[in-house]
């Protein structure tokens, strides 16, 4: 039997090939926030997703302080030709692994040497400066980044969690092919600003967290727990009383996903995604079974009477609906 892959692919420019519309996000395998890592277990996910036809893997030196890069490159050996690396640069961390931005040239240039060699590769598909660093003149990062794609270790660029007004000041040192904001049916500020500023400057959109850190799977319940060491113990979405707000949205748009459509919500989540515009939909998995479904959220798409109906759904259930904002790194 004929295993269902992914099909839909858009290009992004400077690379050489058309990559997949879902890529794999690798935050979770990395550990750090994520209740630790399994590395066995985070290969076979990096494998079945290359077997399923994605094509972008998405990762960063701050994912496990290094670890997330070492198993996409050990995953990856002998498979490089088939798949696009996007990383990051630009935060930095200290003794006790607490992450700050610093995008100056000499971090830079320490960075993606440290990262050619975590991957096990000689260059880097998409380089992404993770988060604006007001301390360092936007000038020196993006002259730095745009002399190692001279240099041949970078095909790309492209900048994450970034304003307008931070890809306007970018732009005039260094070409850009992609922003990656956070993005999803319960996280949408971005449709106001990155999304147009994308479509009129031919940006090829990477939305992170199009599952809302599992919120959108449809797995969790009022009794869900998270450990200390969990990104979503700090997540105001799942504290009360919002987190019941939100569970009761993903019950109703489950059963709008079933009914409407016969798919998950899981689906529906990364379809939604995918039909707002020029976007590749980031999928994070920490095991196999987490990615599998993924060919489910192609060759479908959604009509505008369906998004009315989602839309009606979110205003009926969250009356106080929050962004991703306590995810920000200090500055320097």
């Amino acid at each position: 039997m004929t295993q269902p892959s992914v099909t839909e692919t858009t290009t992004i420019r400077g690379l050489r090939h058309p990559v997949s519309r879902i890529a794999l996000g690798t935050w979770a395998i990395g550990g750090w926030m994520w209740g630790g890592p399994d590395d066995r277990q985070a290969v076979a996910t990096i494998h079945e997703a290359l077997d399923l036809g994605i094509t972008l893997i998405d990762t960063a030196p701050v994912y496990g302080f290094g670890h997330s890069e070492e198993i996409v490159g050990q995953a990856v050996a002998g498979r490089r030709d088939r798949v696009a690396i996007a990383t990051k640069v630009g935060l930095d961390w200290n003794a006790d692994h607490k992450p700050f931005r610093n995008t100056s040239a000499a971090r830079i240039r320490r960075e993606i040497e440290d990262s050619l060699r975590r991957l096990r590769t000689d260059y880097i598909d998409l380089y992404q400066v993770h988060w604006p660093d007001s301390a360092i003149p936007m000038e020196e990062t993006a002259r730095t980044l745009e002399d190692l794609v001279r240099e041949g270790k970078v095909l790309a660029l492209g900048v994450s969690n970034f304003t307008i007004a931070q890809m306007e000041a970018f732009r005039e040192f260094a070409p850009l092919s992609t922003v990656q904001p956070p993005y999803n049916l319960f996280e949408r500020a971005m449709e106001h600003d990155i999304l147009p500023y994308a479509r009129q400057h031919d940006l090829a959109i990477l939305a992170y967290g199009p599952l809302c850190r599992g919120l959108l799977s449809g797995k969790m319940t009022a009794e869900t727990k998270f450990g200390p060491d969990d990104l979503r113990s700090a997540d105001p979405k799942f504290q009360p009383p919002r987190f019941a707000h939100y569970l009761q949205a993903v019950r109703e748009l489950q059963d709008f996903a079933r009914e409407r459509h016969g798919k998950s919500l899981l689906a529906l989540a990364i379809r939604w995604v995918l039909d707002q515009g020029p976007t590749i939909a980031l999928w994070g998995a920490r095991r196999p079974d987490q990615i599998a479904a993924v060919a489910d959220a192609t060759g479908w798409q959604l009509s505008a009477e369906d998004r009315r109906e989602i839309d009606a759904i979110l205003t009926r259930c969250i009356p106080d609906p929050v962004g991703p904002e306590f995810m920000a790194p200090p500055g320097h």
